[in-house]
């Protein structure tokens, strides 16, 4: 280290240049023995600070008293630039500025006046502030020479400068390299000069002086190293591109390592405002982050990580913070994997800064909590090493020092040292270092740590793969012929007549298809592992066109073909529920997003609490921009579709029995429907405003479920019966919309923005099928009808399959007094007197009609639903039972569900415990039936022996109720 006479020397070297006013002002300012010590601790830690210092003393006035630096560099270095007029004049005060920025950063980071996150901050600023003014001086200068860019509407085009790396992450270290690209937005020519050139001549102009102003080495040595390598093509392509050709390089061409590079990229001079920026932020975020979760990065990233250890035992890197096991780079490649995978889903993942993203990763449970703060603490610590190395000469380097004098620095420097907390206020680290063995120690189990994150998170499992695959007999499946297929059957005692046609179709299909080298290699390794997993099972030919279906799906997303391979768990879930549902399988093979399901099974075999489906909705709907109505109206199916999938997966493996299968149905279409009325709400109002009567959340809008909707009875395949109500008790005109009209038509636009939403054939498919057929007057009716007088309907005009219908009729979205008042109507009009014989013979009639409509009576089959003795009946009954009953024993009108109405029955004595018992358990073992065939994606028929008990019983109960009057008990308060 510095002895302690270096500061007297330095002052020795200073009055032989200074005059006698300023070595006055300085030892004046050096009196003060706290500063003293500052300065002399500075310069103890990096001879470069004495080397500016001795250039420019004055410096050391201006940091008097300083207890941070001042990182307002714009100001200063635009008051400074404002005086030159040529360029050599620019390279030199460049450099001036840059050495004493630098110097006094580092006597900031020496004294602990700034946080190793403020001293990354700081030196990213500098670094920016000088790319942009030297860019904006040079900009003028050359369209004063060559006149100004535009495109063909006349409008000037800016030269737009995109820092990589740790410059556009904010995180630059004290003597970085800096990685730029250097883009355009229209092709065009220059105005205002005597000869024009084109635009593409001008930037290349301009990017070749910003090079040569920051990058050559000159008497005052040099500004950045500048690293054009990142543009596309490399130092073989144009060293500037216009934004098309660069959108079409990265759409065509672009490598996952692109990918990773583009993660921290940032517009230098950035504003969100400007028109310009926003287009080139928009247009790279769909090749960086993929809207889908993205596991293709994994082996990206290792390969990269085998090139840099490769690269490291070349050059024989010993000692290396940075390349080496457990550095930063290994850091870097935990968060930005991560960054890649879920970016394009989790909007939070998409921040530059490696320490802004840890605690989202935290959040995600993709690190657990001590996991997270590990990584951080290395990272700060391993950050704080290589600022202190490169600060001592200003040198770009990584690699522990050898000799005794930089390694005493480094164990001061490191001794402690300030971090940001929470509360972003510096807290002083300190350490268990006091000399370099211990600094060793200290450093190696930072490094041990990290090694054991990345390892358990991304490390090689090349082989497990290559020794899955040498065990597997249909390795090079794509290679095989006809005869090679069925060798392997044969060889493996299986099925050839029922397998090989399977096998030769797929095979034949995929080997048309555009699958690329990298999804060619992926699917090698997988299809062994695939159908190994898929004939061990005996159901194994009825499973396999299944899943050969998933592939032949996916087979061009090499992501999902990568997701599949690299979690082995996902890819035995698919095979399993496969066998277990064709329509899951099915599913999957149409909406293959829903794959990002399978990799947590604790998740997916355990759906939300019923209650907890609105709250889910509306986090994952916050993920989508409030203002892209499309990307909104497909994350409504795509949560749909997942919550589907848990729940059928709980089915199956007999986590949910039916009645708790339907509930789950049931409140997620809730919740849908709810998040469909204020979607729809919000575009209506955007367009018309709201009516003036309504009052804070009030909407004055009721949607009403009716069939397995309201009977909270839904089905895999069940759609909608809705009703739409307004409250009409006030009527007036919509305010704060672009165009006003009244109520009523607010609401009719209303209702159908919501039918569009819900019936709109997306990608993702149609949310739900919807029908409106149950609203007054049926389709010759409003699509959406006031209160009132849906209340004089059901009163006066309803005809009986009407009111049967009310009874399995429920309030599922809407303003609570509304709410109210539906029930009101509905039990009023459920306990309304009427003529039982009447009642029974319209009843009957309905029945009779439907049997004759939708029932299809054959000797060898039951429908479940529409055949004599099935479900219908089973409704039917209820529905009449109800509207006998409830008007002399109104407790009957509470309930909407087939099973609690049966309940009410038998407490108040309109059936016996025995019946309602009876009717419960043939109600939900028939509906358990037709879920199961649901999944099977088979419709709702059986043999004709099957459920013949339960026929028997719902026929036995149907007689008594509609051919014996005396049968039916009165009902008993």
């Amino acid at each position: 280290m510095t002895s302690p006479t270096a500061l007297s020397a330095l002052l020795t070297k200073l009055r032989a240049t200074q005059s006698q006013a300023t070595l006055a002002d300085i030892e004046t300012a050096l009196g003060q023995k706290t500063f003293e010590c500052q300065l002399e601790h500075a310069l103890s830690l990096s001879p470069f600070v004495a080397q500016v210092l001795q250039k420019q003393p004055q410096l050391i006035m201006l940091w008097r008293g300083c207890r941070t630096a001042d990182v307002n560099f714009t100001q200063k270095l635009a008051a400074t630039l404002a005086n030159v007029q040529d360029e050599l004049t620019l390279h030199r005060t460049l450099r001036v500025f840059r050495q004493a920025e630098m110097a006094h950063l580092s006597f900031c980071q020496s004294n602990n006046l700034m946080s190793v996150e403020q001293t990354f901050h700081a030196l990213s600023a500098l670094a920016e502030c000088i790319i942009t003014q030297t860019a904006a001086w040079l900009y003028h200068t050359l369209s004063q020479r060559y006149g100004t860019p535009m495109n063909a509407i006349g409008q000037a085009q800016p030269l737009v400068i995109l820092g990589m790396g740790k410059l556009g992450g904010r995180e630059l270290n004290f003597s970085s390299d800096i990685d730029l690209i250097f883009t355009y937005p229209e092709n065009g020519e220059t105005q205002g000069a005597r000869r024009s050139i084109d635009n593409a001549q001008f930037f290349t102009r301009l990017g070749q002086h910003l090079i040569q102003a920051l990058d050559s080495h000159t008497a005052d040595g040099f500004v950045y190293r500048t690293d054009m390598r990142l543009r596309p093509f490399g130092d073989a392509g144009a060293l500037v591109l216009n934004f098309t050709a660069l959108e079409d390089y990265y759409q065509e061409q672009g490598r996952d390592w692109e990918r990773y590079a583009l993660i921290k990229a940032r517009i230098m001079g950035e504003n969100d405002h400007n028109a310009y920026h926003q287009q080139l932020t928009n247009m790279l975020r769909p090749f960086v982050y993929r809207r889908y979760i993205d596991f293709s990065v994994i082996q990206s990233l290792r390969n990269m990580k085998a090139m840099i250890e490769r690269e490291v035992r070349r050059r024989a890197l010993v000692n290396n913070i940075k390349l080496g096991a457990g550095g930063i780079r290994e850091i870097e490649f935990i968060v930005q994997v991560f960054q890649l995978i879920r970016g394009g889903r989790d909007t939070h993942l998409q921040h530059r800064s490696l320490l802004d993203v840890l605690p989202h990763l935290v959040q995600l449970n993709v690190l657990s909590e001590s996991e997270g703060e590990t990584l951080r603490q290395a990272y700060l610590f391993l950050r704080r090493v290589e600022n202190v190395l490169q600060a001592i000469d200003d040198k770009q380097t990584q690699t522990l020092p050898d000799d005794e004098t930089n390694r005493a620095r480094l164990v001061t420097a490191c001794a402690q040292y300030p971090i940001q907390d929470a509360n972003a206020n510096r807290t002083l680290v300190t350490t268990a270092i006091h000399d370099w063995t211990s600094f060793e120690t200290h450093l190696q189990q930072h490094q041990s740590a990290v090694r054991d994150i990345f390892n358990a998170l991304i490390g090689e499992e090349e082989a497990v793969h290559t020794q899955a695959q040498k065990l597997s007999p249909w390795q090079d499946f794509l290679s095989f012929n006809c005869s090679d297929i069925e060798h392997v059957l044969a060889e493996n005692a299986l099925d050839s007549f029922d397998l090989a046609p399977s096998l030769e179709r797929f095979q034949h299909a995929i080997l048309r298809r555009p699958i690329g080298q990298r999804g060619r290699e992926v699917l090698n390794r997988l299809i062994p592992v695939l159908l190994d997993g898929v004939f061990a099972l005996s159901t194994r030919a009825a499973v396999l066109d299944s899943v050969l279906n998933i592939i032949a799906h996916i087979v061009t997303r090499t992501t999902y073909l990568e997701l599949l391979l690299e979690y082995p768990n996902a890819l035995n879930m698919v095979i399993r529920l496969s066998a277990a549902s064709p329509m899951i399988a099915e599913q999957v093979a149409k909406y293959p997003i829903l794959l990002d399901e399978l990799l947590d099974t604790q998740t997916l075999f355990n759906p939300p609490h019923l209650s907890e489906y609105p709250t889910l909705l509306h986090q994952y709907m916050l993920r989508i921009p409030r203002d892209d109505e499309e990307q909104q109206i497909d994350a409504l199916r795509q949560f749909k579709q997942a919550s589907l999938l848990h729940i059928a997966s709980a089915d199956i493996l007999g986590e949910l029995p039916v009645m708790k299968v339907s509930d789950h149905l049931t409140y997620l279409a809730q919740a849908i429907i709810g998040a469909v009325v204020t979607l729809a709400w919000e575009k209506t109002r955007a367009r018309y405003g709201v009516p003036a009567h309504l009052t804070g959340e009030d909407k004055g809008f009721l949607v009403i479920g009716y069939g397995k909707l309201g009977g909270i009875e839904l089905g895999y395949k069940s759609d909608l019966d809705l009703v739409f109500l307004y409250d009409n008790h006030h009527t007036s005109t919509t305010v704060g919309g672009k165009r006003s009209i009244d109520s009523e038509q607010f609401y009719l636009r209303l209702a159908q923005k919501i039918i569009s939403i819900f019936s709109l054939n997306t990608q993702a498919g149609v949310l739900y099928d919807v029908d409106m057929r149950l609203r007054p007057s049926g389709e010759a009716g409003l699509l959406v009808s006031a209160i009132s007088a849906y209340e004089s309907y059901q009163q006066q005009d309803a005809w009986t399959w009407e009111k049967q219908a009310l009874v399995r009729a429920r309030a599922v979205f809407g303003d609570a007094p509304l709410k109210v008042r539906f029930e009101h109507i509905r039990k009023q009009v459920l306990c309304q007197m009427r003529d039982v014989a009447t009642l029974r013979a319209e009843v009957m009639a309905m029945r009779e009609k439907m049997y004759t409509h939708l029932s299809h009576p054959s000797k060898h089959t039951f429908h479940l639903k529409n055949d004599p003795g099935g479900i219908t009946d089973i409704e039917f009954l209820a529905q009449f039972l109800v509207l006998a009953h409830a008007p002399t024993c109104p407790e009957l009108a509470t309930w909407s569900d087939n099973v609690r109405i049966f309940d009410d029955m038998a407490t108040y004595g309109v059936l016996s415990q025995q019946d309602s018992e009876a009717l419960k358990t043939c109600y939900t073992t028939l509906r358990n039936k037709i879920h199961q065939l649901n999944l099977q994606d088979c419709p709702p028929s059986v043999a004709a022996e099957e459920f013949s008990d339960e026929r028997a019983t719902v026929q036995r109960l149907w007689k008594r109720c509609f051919s014996d009057e005396s049968a039916v008990n009165t009902c008993k308060k």
